[in-house]
């Protein structure tokens, strides 16, 4: 039998509006929360916080990638937890002839915790996301390697975490990778399909970690 997050079984993508769905999670029942919704829906973030405050575990983590314009408004909005840091993810644009353009573009990264929480490795402020092809070929994709340093400093094998915007099942597909428990919502139902053909294609565990991501010293 699969192991069961409240209703819904473990390691699986789940078709619908989050906001209803995540009505189930039981309480303090989930480790780490990965996610990326839209830039620009600032209820969604506040609806972040206030979900993460109460279904994170004592210690937890709550990470989210955010626009950059709209930081004053995501940070107001996440009230609900305790900020913790702020990670940036620099990505070199290719133009069209394949050369650098003499600009970069920056994705930032938001740290909140539940309670008192330290990390199990050590991270990295700012990550090179450099374009990753196997990442579903999209222009905007997130590079899975940086996921996984994301992924393997907030949580260990077997602990549960949570991606309430799901999209292509980048977080997942790389919480298979790294052997632990996940559970995504994706409300658009064609491109939750998509996600679980990918994660069902993807063969744990394809990643070492670096020297920087081994584990901290107590």
């Amino acid at each position: 039998m699969r192991p069961k997050l409240g209703p819904y079984e473990l390691n699986t993508i789940v078709t619908g509006d989050c906001r209803e769905l995540a009505k189930a999670i039981p309480n303090e029942s989930v480790d780490l929360i990965f996610t990326d919704p839209v830039y620009q829906n600032i209820d969604d973030y506040r609806w972040l916080a206030e979900t993460a405050a109460r279904v994170l575990k004592e210690g937890g983590w709550c990470l989210t990638y955010y626009g950059i314009g709209y930081l004053p408004q995501t940070v107001r909005a996440m009230e609900a937890l305790v900020y913790d840091w702020h990670h940036v993810d620099y990505m070199p644009t290719l133009n069209a002839r394949g050369a650098y353009r003499a600009f970069s573009n920056y994705r930032g990264l938001l740290r909140y915790r539940k309670g008192k929480a330290r990390p199990y490795k050590h991270i990295r402020d700012l990550h090179k996301d450099t374009y990753d092809p196997h990442n579903n070929g999209h222009e905007w994709a997130k590079n899975l390697n940086v996921i996984a340093d994301y992924i393997a400093t907030f949580s260990l094998p077997g602990m549960v975490v949570v991606d309430f915007f799901s999209g292509n099942g980048t977080t997942p597909l790389v919480c298979r990778m790294l052997d632990r428990n996940w559970l995504a919502f994706e409300i658009i139902p064609e491109v939750a399909e998509r996600a679980r053909e990918r994660v069902r294609n993807t063969q744990p565990p394809l990643f070492t970690l670096a020297p920087e991501q081994q584990e901290m010293p107590l």
